[in-house]
């Protein structure tokens, strides 16, 4: 085993349960706007029409076909088609009270503080993230983990999103550190680890799933716990 100084943490799949957290606001949204009373008849179908339509945006944000201010208008608008619903009838402040309560949940993956607990004693923490500033900063402090990391990196600041090996060059340049010394530990394989690989850092895979990837991450775990066995 390498000996490394820094660990780069994705944040959404890997640390904060963005399945989880999400399809609690979104429930508590389809009861509060009465979306059964605007064409959508069941909150699964909604639920499912979010899961599709969002991972597919944020797939063409993560590849620079649409910037912030475009994922956030037209999200709803094509989930409420795709759920059967009016894109006319979404309430205005729709997007706003999604963004604020989905940020606002604690929920994270399993031993996520004790791991973190326990590798601070012996390494620095950063996190490496393609969301926007104010979300990711809003989770964190809600999940109760802000005070794990020094550096924030996200997309929204670097102009740069995983996988481009820039938004990693940045935070190689901000630690003053090289690649050598740094490890990346996150869920996606075509951000986290395609990126951490084109930026000669060595990446472990957060694979839960166990879903296969052709990109061969330096590690791969299913638990974070096993990261106790690795570092």
């Amino acid at each position: 085993m390498k000996t490394y100084q820094h660990l780069f943490f994705d944040l959404d799949h890997t640390l904060w349960d963005y399945d989880r957290n999400v399809r609690e606001s979104l429930s508590e949204l389809y009861q509060i706007y009465q979306l059964d009373k605007l064409g959508i008849p069941s909150f699964s179908q909604f639920f499912d029409a979010f899961h599709h339509v969002n991972f597919q945006l944020w797939d063409d944000y993560n590849l620079g076909k649409i910037d912030k201010k475009g994922l956030r208008e037209v999200r709803f608008p094509k989930i409420f088609c795709a759920a059967g619903g009016d894109e006319q009838t979404i309430p205005e402040a729709f997007e706003a009270d999604f963004m604020h309560r989905t940020s606002s949940k604690p929920h994270l993956f399993p031993h996520s503080k004790e791991i973190l607990g326990y590798l601070k004693k012996s390494y620095r923490l950063h996190v490496i993230t393609n969301g926007f500033n104010e979300s990711q900063e809003k989770k964190m402090r809600s999940s109760g983990i802000t005070d794990y990391f020094e550096l924030v990196v996200t997309s929204e600041t670097t102009g740069h999103k995983k996988p481009d090996p820039r938004i990693f060059y940045y935070a190689l340049e901000q630690l003053q550190t090289e690649a050598s010394s740094c490890l990346m530990i996150g869920d996606n394989p075509n951000s986290d680890i395609l990126g951490a690989q084109r930026a000669d850092i060595d990446q472990v895979y957060f694979n839960p799933e166990g879903k296969p990837t052709d990109l061969s991450p330096t590690y791969e775990i299913r638990h974070l716990q096993e990261l106790e066995l690795l570092l």
